[in-house]
């Protein structure tokens, strides 16, 4: 299984770097993964609406130079589908199922995702309804991710 991870912005704090190098490294026996970074737009501070939609126009485009055809690609947005760890799990197991081969993920910048973006995904997926920033959300979802290849595993994983 192919998993691209789409995201806006660089990570700069060194200690998520290393947490996104540590959970790579893992995964590494369970898929290909691969990470991709596409600039952010920075936002003005009390940004109009209208401001707001032109910047997440300009990431989803972006974003969209990336999306491969044939591919499953589920958009992290906080109005997408909860699900729980094994839940997870039973996804990505299932698609491996149906013959998907390649998952992408994307995590759209501070403002969120542009709705084009969010029309292509086959599935929006909602970690919680609290606002995360989108360089955490890299951690948390790789490490999501690695969960959820140990239990398809039968492996043990903490809880």
């Amino acid at each position: 299984m192919q998993i691209d991870i789409i995201a806006v912005g660089k990570v700069k704090e060194a200690y998520l770097r290393d947490a996104i190098a540590e959970y790579s490294k893992r995964m590494g026996r369970y898929c290909r993964l691969n990470v991709i970074e596409v600039a952010d737009e920075k936002t003005p501070d009390h940004a109009s609406e209208g401001v707001e939609r032109q910047i997440r126009a300009k990431e989803g485009e972006r974003i969209a130079k990336h999306l491969r055809d044939g591919a499953y690609v589920i958009a992290l947005a906080i109005d997408g589908a909860m699900l729980s760890s094994e839940g997870l799990a039973a996804r990505i197991d299932e698609l491996g199922v149906r013959g998907v081969s390649h998952i992408q993920l994307v995590i759209g910048g501070s403002i969120g995702l542009d709705d084009a973006i969010l029309r292509r995904a086959d599935f929006k997926l909602s970690f919680s309804r609290m606002t995360f920033p989108h360089q955490l959300m890299r951690v948390i979802l790789l490490e999501q991710l690695y969960r959820a290849y140990k239990i398809n595993a039968g492996e043990p994983y903490h809880k």
